[in-house]
């Protein structure tokens, strides 16, 4: 069993903001921003960019109730959650 199996942070070679190309999986060739890593679970959250009408329809939209906050309540784009080997840095175009 090794020592640090529980205890030791997980190091990803990707980071929350970075710009990144999805290399597999159903959302293969989009490219997306970073919006938070899940570390228990390996996946990155991804706002996805330069999406056309029938990908927004294949990501949904999900209803919030009302609150202090939103106090009308309503529907909100979904974000899209990749296992994060399914994604690689995009590089910068200079």
């Amino acid at each position: 069993m090794a020592a640090c199996e529980n205890k030791c942070a997980k190091h990803y070679h990707v980071r929350k903001d970075d710009l990144v190309d999805v290399i597999s999986g159903s959302w293969k060739g989009n490219q997306g921003k970073i919006l938070a890593v899940l570390k228990k679970k390996d996946r990155v959250v991804l706002e996805m960019q330069n999406l056309s009408d029938a990908a927004k329809e294949r990501i949904g939209k999900r209803t919030l109730k009302k609150s202090a906050q939103n106090p009308k309540g309503g529907l909100v784009d979904r974000s899209v959650s990749v296992h994060v080997s399914n994604v690689r840095k995009a590089e910068k175009k200079d």
